[in-house]
């Protein structure tokens, strides 16, 4: 089968299209054909050894993707050849291949179906962000619940797959958001999608802009995807007790981070990883973000769709950022 291997950690762009051996299912998973992969910035981190992950070479990236069941292995229930489902959230990918070939095995368990009225491409992008997304939002509750309706949220890179998923949820819940950009279009693209105020993260009243904006409140919840200089940034916004979930480091390392800066007012910051959730939980958690968004009349965001051929085009649209999610066609 043809794939996309990684025969190094010098990054994406060394990436090759090539042969490669055609994985069959074992017990408890599926073969896939895939239709659609969707791409994520921790494949290009995992591609310059900026990941903990580590496997063996050559690797085939890719998260996320829709496909059609060809086989079960042993004790496989519930799917059978000719389903046509998504990958929720699983190790592919990570430490074993990936979504960017002609076929790839998945557990079963972390296979869902296509939700009503969504198209193949939404869903093959949509679920690891989404419950990226709503670890970020919910990681501070005990059990994971909702943040109380009418706190304030800002959404950092709110453009991206995370940020738009971000938005999306946090409108759901009830919070007033305050989504960062770049881009005057996305900014106005994230105002329709439902965010209360927009803008963009490199003007230098920022913190002025986003505390009138919210007088006589402040930040509660961050969901970061930026970190660099910009987090230095966004702490002074929030209220006492604001908690920052930290989901990505687009713009690189925090440059002279100081301690001091979150004592007074009790500030949390807390990393988000969507590993910490079983398959079953994930499946839960699918079901109440796919209600959500359909009380809300939303659906995900597809930024582009590239053919299986040009996946480091697709990589290099990833990296100028995209407004949602950038597809690959992988086999029709």
């Amino acid at each position: 089968m043809r794939a996309w291997l990684m025969d190094s950690y010098e990054g994406v762009e060394k990436l090759r299209l090539g042969e490669t051996d055609e994985p069959t299912p074992g017990r408890g998973e599926a073969l896939l054909k895939v239709l659609w992969a969707a791409l994520n910035p921790a494949d290009a981190f995992l591609a310059r050894a900026q990941y903990p992950a580590k496997p063996p070479l050559p690797h085939i990236l890719g998260r996320d993707a829709l496909g059609e069941v060809l086989a079960v292995g042993e004790g496989v229930t519930g799917l059978r050849p000719g389903d046509v489902v998504g990958i929720l959230r699983c190790e592919v990918g990570v430490t074993v291949r990936g979504t960017l070939a002609e076929r790839v095995v998945v557990p079963a368990d972390a296979l869902a179906p296509v939700p009503d009225g969504w198209t193949p491409e939404e869903m093959a992008g949509a679920p690891l962000v989404f419950l990226t997304a709503w670890q970020a939002l919910t990681q501070w509750s005990t059990p994971e619940a909702p943040p109380p309706a009418g706190e304030t949220l800002l959404v950092t890179g709110a453009s991206g797959g995370v940020g738009v998923a971000s938005v999306l949820l946090g409108k759901s819940m009830g919070l007033t958001v305050v989504a960062l950009s770049r881009s005057a279009s996305k900014r106005e693209k994230l105002r329709h999608l439902g965010a209360d105020f927009a803008f963009d993260p490199a003007n230098p009243d920022l913190r002025k802009s986003v505390l009138d904006a919210l007088r006589p409140r402040k930040v509660d919840l961050v969901v970061d995807n930026v970190a660099g200089p910009l987090f230095n940034q966004i702490i002074p916004v929030l209220g006492y007790g604001g908690r920052i979930s930290a989901v990505g480091r687009s713009g690189g390392v925090v440059p002279e981070f100081n301690t001091a800066t979150l004592f007074f007012r009790r500030v949390r910051i807390g990393g988000v990883a969507t590993g910490d959730y079983s398959h079953a939980t994930a499946q839960t958690l699918w079901k109440e973000i796919v209600a959500r968004l359909a009380a809300a009349g939303r659906r995900p965001v597809i930024d582009r769709v590239f053919p299986f051929e040009e996946v480091p085009a697709a990589f290099a649209r990833l990296a100028e950022g995209p407004m949602g999610k950038v597809l690959v066609r992988v086999t029709k």
